[in-house]
């Protein structure tokens, strides 16, 4: 069966909750919490980001999130949320519906970046 990108994002919106940009400025530093920026390298680093947030690309958080990867980061473990955010929310979306089809069973979606922004979260350089 052929999938548009609509239907994708509606599959990954089906099973990842939304968390408000208030309710995640309370997660940040806590260490059953990983936050993800999923912009393209260049972006992030021409940018700021939540603080600590981890820097991982769409394109190969497979292999990081995967325990038995050679590339796997160690930040990651189903045991804790993951909260990601990219700069419209797409893509972060469709990062965390493949982190829940891999067991990650805790996920939200901040949404855009700019969300984090607009309500005062902090911010540090990438």
């Amino acid at each position: 069966m052929t999938l548009t990108v609509q239907q994708m994002l509606a599959a990954a919106e089906a099973v990842v909750p939304c968390i408000s940009a208030d309710e995640a400025k309370g997660l940040v530093g806590r260490a059953d919490v990983v936050f993800l920026d999923v912009r393209e390298p260049s972006k992030v680093a021409a940018s700021v980001k939540v603080p600590g947030a981890l820097t991982i690309p769409r394109g190969v958080m497979e292999f990081r999130a995967d325990p038995n990867s050679a590339l796997r980061d160690a930040n990651f473990d189903r045991a804790k949320t993951i909260v990601a955010y990219c700069a419209s929310g797409g893509r972060s979306a469709l990062v965390l519906k493949t982190l829940h089809d891999m067991g990650y069973a805790n996920v939200r979606n901040l949404g855009g970046f700019k969300n984090w922004v607009d309500v005062g979260g902090e911010i540090e350089m990438a």
